[in-house]
Parts: structure tokens; sequence; C-alpha cells
């Protein structure tokens, strides 16, 4: 089972998401609940292309509009959690699908 390590980046985005787009108080819970698959299924997320997000994949987070991004290390075993952003964005990971 993977291990799930969230970077300080995405960690603070998901804090000002909290505060700028009014989230709930338990959003942190929703949001471990929301990646917590990855621990058993680390290929879960769809395969970005292009550019810095070349080889990273994404889900959704607890709401539809949150994307989360993020690369696994098949010898490590681990899932970091790189970016989580809003998809409603027009500069956001998920321009770059494969």
């Amino acid at each position: 089972m993977a291990r799930i390590v969230v970077s300080p980046t995405a960690a603070r985005s998901l804090v000002r998401m909290m505060r700028t787009h009014s989230l709930p108080a338990d959003t942190t819970d929703r949001f471990r609940r929301s990646v917590s698959p990855l621990a058993e299924f680390p290929r879960l997320g769809r395969l970005l292309e292009g550019g810095a997000y070349d080889g990273l994949r994404f889900v959704l987070g607890p709401w539809r509009w949150m994307i989360v991004v993020y690369g696994y290390d098949v010898q490590g075993d681990v899932v970091q959690i790189l970016l989580v952003e809003d998809g409603r964005s027009s500069n956001a990971a998920t321009n770059y699908v494969a």
C-alpha cells in the first residue's frame, strides 16, 4: 500500500481555498477521504501530458471543481500530492489531459 504525502505547496493551496472559497470546516477531512483510495490504487487518476505536468496524474477532490495533482514514485511506493487547484481556472492542470 502506497504512502500518501501532501507537499507544503498543496497544503497551502488547500488552506487558501478554504478561505477564498468559503469551504466548510471539515474540508481537510473531506480532502483526506477523497485522496485515500490512492494508497491502494496509486494509478487511479487520469494521466497528464505536456509542460510541467507531464507524467503526473490527477483526481477530483471532495468537490468536482477541485483538482488534486499528484505523482507516484513506484520504487518508493509513495504518492506525492503536489497541487490542489480550482479546475474552473483557465490555467488548471486538466488542460494537459492525455
